[in-house]
């Protein structure tokens, strides 16, 4: 690694909470393209339903999951420095407005705007997803932010070790 890692300040016994939680509201968003196609297909109200618990499910656990990467973006001096974070939050907040919006056009009548705007919406929020899970990526592989120096150098020696056995079986 040819940067120095930087810590994240919302761990949880050196783990950074920011990545473990974004996977479930991403998961639902991303389930909630399928679910209002399926609407779109069949008209059948069940995935009208399920849509909006994934819509909710998506805005909830983003937000929160959003305002620990917020708390770490303004307490970690070296991530606000790096431009990407600037734009991996920027981004965020775009597609927490977005989810917020679809979830409130589903709300009363859960079928009444499905089409073509609660699909629209979805749409929309899996194309920002994927921009700002690959900014998250960067931030992570590029500049190492959340990444546990010990915790990398113990596993590159012990992978060391493992390829070293593996090359002694291979010479005998």
């Amino acid at each position: 690694m040819d940067v120095a890692p930087i810590r994240s300040r919302m761990a949880l016994f050196g783990h950074p909470i920011h990545p473990m939680l974004i996977h479930f509201p991403v998961a639902a968003l991303l389930g909630l393209i399928g679910t209002d196609i399926g609407y779109a297909l069949t008209g059948d109200s069940f995935w009208a339903r399920a849509g909006t618990w994934l819509a909710a499910i998506g805005m909830l656990g983003g937000w929160f999951s959003g305002l620990i990467g917020v708390l770490d973006l303004v307490l970690v001096k070296e991530i606000r420095r790096l431009v990407i974070a600037w734009c991996h939050g920027i981004m965020a907040v775009m597609l927490l407005s977005l989810a917020t919006l679809n979830w409130l056009l589903r709300l009363g009548d859960v079928e009444a705007l499905i089409i073509p705007w609660g699909l629209y919406v979805s749409l929309l929020s899996g194309v920002m997803i994927s921009i700002t899970s690959f900014l998250g990526g960067q931030l992570v592989y590029d500049h190492a932010v959340g990444v546990a120096a010990e915790k990398s150098i113990n596993r590159a020696r012990r992978n060391e070790k493992i390829r070293n056995i593996e090359e002694d079986r291979l010479v005998d």
